[in-house]
């Protein structure tokens, strides 16, 4: 096999394996190399997406949503079924299958492609050589024309609450519980916290969630935020908002914690307790001394707005670099860095990353909200349309949630898209591309949307941000 490679990538996950396959694509010679581990010893490629994130999250959130909704929504359409119960082995099982096809999937893709896969630990050295050290223990040198950096995130840990893998569990413990605790506490009401407790409560679990910041949701659309904290209490979850953790210890196979609030000192005893504060870039023995690469003061690799390390023809891409740690942020970045590599145009745009939410009722969004608008001094109007009017949320029995768009009030243009509701995730996408082609709130107007649809919300939000709303009243 030969060591001598146009590009080599390590990491193998949502922004490596993508970069690897667009620069094959370009008729590139290439090598991928991941480390990733399952807790069974087994190895992946897909990294913390496909393994331990995005893809087992959202295959529990659709198996508790249906038991949710078959114990709570199935009679409003006449659907008689009794007493309703669920096996939670064979839920595990199912998303462990998903996974795995999932994780196969992406070496089939290598195959296809011409990418060769290399499962081990990768290290950057001085004149773009890589040390490969496979899981045998066994050591190679890689030369390689051009290096890609996508070394991924870890979960964050409290100081006061560590790890222990039994008790105080990070988000990939938090997926393969094997057993519904009777009491959760999750630390963080952020996307996963947020994830995470929605499918442990509708499974039967008393779920606290301590968030130390006194806004929920900051980072969405005000409006937004309100709307969603008002479901998630309605579901159950025990949302504490401004609850600062102090401490949390392991007493009589329980976990005891301590935060205070601004009632003062307060403590919770819980069964498990998952700290979901965020995550941080993945770098351990990534870097030797000397390759010109650097971090910045928060652990992130430094790169420009190309992706370019400070390293001649060394990129960097995913979580491991600045900008929000998403999956398809990565991804998007890994394909321009493929593209980049081959002399091709390539750029991301990254006013119009979308974010979302996959809870019941979903949550998505893209550019500005509306509070950040007000606050740069632009004037803008706003279009909001609830999806209890319409027709074909109602008859999905899931008419919880609006569409808001923003838009300037001098050119029209879009400025912001806020989805809460059903398909929320799907939804965004509209508005995504429009967006990406600066488009105005009056082109979405003009654009006619097939009846009945969720997408006609998004229609009419658009008319509703000129007062010309069809389908319900302007104010």
């Amino acid at each position: 096999m030969s060591d001598t490679f146009d590009v080599v990538v390590i990491g193998g996950g949502p922004a490596g394996y993508p970069a690897a396959i667009r620069a094959a694509q370009n008729k590139l010679s290439v090598a991928c190399v991941d480390e990733w581990k399952n807790y069974d010893g087994s190895t992946a490629f897909g990294g913390t997406c496909l393994n331990a994130g995005c893809i087992p999250s959202k295959a529990l959130l659709e198996s508790s949503e249906l038991l949710h909704r078959a114990q709570h929504e199935f009679k409003a359409h006449g659907i008689k079924v009794g007493a309703v119960d669920f096996d939670l082995g064979a839920m595990q099982k199912r998303k462990s299958t998903i996974v795995r096809q999932s994780t196969q999937g992406i070496l089939a893709l290598f195959k296809t492609a011409g990418v060769t896969p290399l499962q081990g630990h990768g290290r950057l050295l001085p004149g773009r050589k890589v040390e490969f050290t496979a899981h045998d223990g066994t050591t190679r040198t890689l030369q390689a024309k051009h290096v890609v950096l996508a070394s991924g995130s870890q979960p964050m840990e409290l100081r006061s609450a560590p790890f222990d893998g039994k008790h105080i569990i990070d988000s990939w413990g938090a997926l393969e519980l094997d057993a519904v605790p009777k009491r959760l506490g999750v630390i963080g009401a952020g996307v996963i916290g947020l994830e995470l407790g929605s499918v442990w409560r509708r499974l039967g679990a008393e779920v606290v969630v301590l968030e130390a910041l006194p806004d929920f949701l900051p980072m969405a659309d005000g409006a937004v935020s309100k709307e969603a904290l008002k479901h998630f209490r309605k579901l159950g979850l025990d949302v504490r908002l401004g609850a600062k953790v102090s401490g949390a210890a392991v007493k009589g196979g329980a976990v005891e914690v301590a935060y205070t609030d601004a009632k003062g000192e307060q403590s919770l005893t819980v069964d498990k307790l998952v700290v979901a504060i965020g995550r941080r870039p993945y770098t351990k023995d990534l870097l030797a001394e000397g390759t010109g690469v650097e971090l910045d003061e928060r652990g992130f690799i430094k790169v420009d707005d190309h992706c370019r390390t400070g390293a001649e023809n060394v990129w960097a891409v995913g979580d491991c670099v600045r900008g929000p740690m998403l999956a398809h942020k990565g991804k998007e970045e890994g394909v321009a860095v493929g593209d980049a590599i081959a002399g091709l145009y390539a750029e991301v745009n990254y006013k119009t990353i979308p974010s979302v939410i996959y809870t019941a009722p979903e949550i998505a969004w893209v550019g500005q909200t509306e509070e950040q608008v007000k606050a740069s001094g632009r004037a803008y109007k706003v279009g909001q349309f609830p999806f209890a009017a319409s027709g074909r949320a109602r008859a999905m029995e899931a008419s919880a949630g609006f569409c808001k768009l923003v838009a300037a009030a001098d050119s029209d243009e879009i400025l912001g898209v806020h989805v809460i509701g059903p398909m929320a995730g799907e939804l965004i996408a509209e508005a995504v591309l429009a967006m990406e082609y600066s488009a105005s709130s009056e082109d979405l107007q003009r654009t006619i949307h097939a009846h009945p649809t969720l997408s006609e919300a998004l229609h009419e939000a658009a008319l509703a941000a000129d007062k010309r709303a069809i389908d319900f009243p302007n104010r």
